[in-house]
């Protein structure tokens, strides 16, 4: 049973700060292109962030870069997602998910494995 598990999410206020957290399960993840992707009601499922193998390549979309930061632990098999500065339209439920060759990071086909989702709200 290979399975990603998100937690983290939760109500804040605009201008707070979320740590998302996803753990892997049932196979090592060391090898992948992690990604975090985020999707609104009735809205297409966007990228938000990815990682790189060792972690030391990170990839942001232009609406989070500066405010997010996304990291991994390979010993652990998580990643994790760091939002500072939230914004109302960050709002969203947020889906991570494991892409086997690194390729197109931003296109949610390239990849094989996505958790559950954990909703993410920013409202006053």
């Amino acid at each position: 049973q290979v399975q990603l598990v998100e937690s983290g999410g939760g109500l804040v206020q605009p201008g707070g700060s979320l740590r998302l957290s996803c753990a892997a399960f049932g196979r090592s993840f060391s090898g992948y292109l992690m990604g975090w992707f985020r999707q609104a009601p009735g809205k297409e499922r966007v990228f938000v962030a990815g990682i790189g193998w060792s972690g030391g390549s990170t990839y942001y979309a232009d609406s989070v870069k500066g405010r997010f930061t996304i990291s991994r632990d390979n010993a652990k098999n998580t990643v994790y997602l760091e939002m500072n500065g939230l914004k109302v339209e960050d709002t969203a439920v947020y889906y991570c998910a494991a892409n086997p060759d690194g390729k197109a990071v931003a296109a949610p086909w390239e990849y094989d494995y996505w958790g559950q989702g954990t909703q993410v709200t920013v409202s006053s």
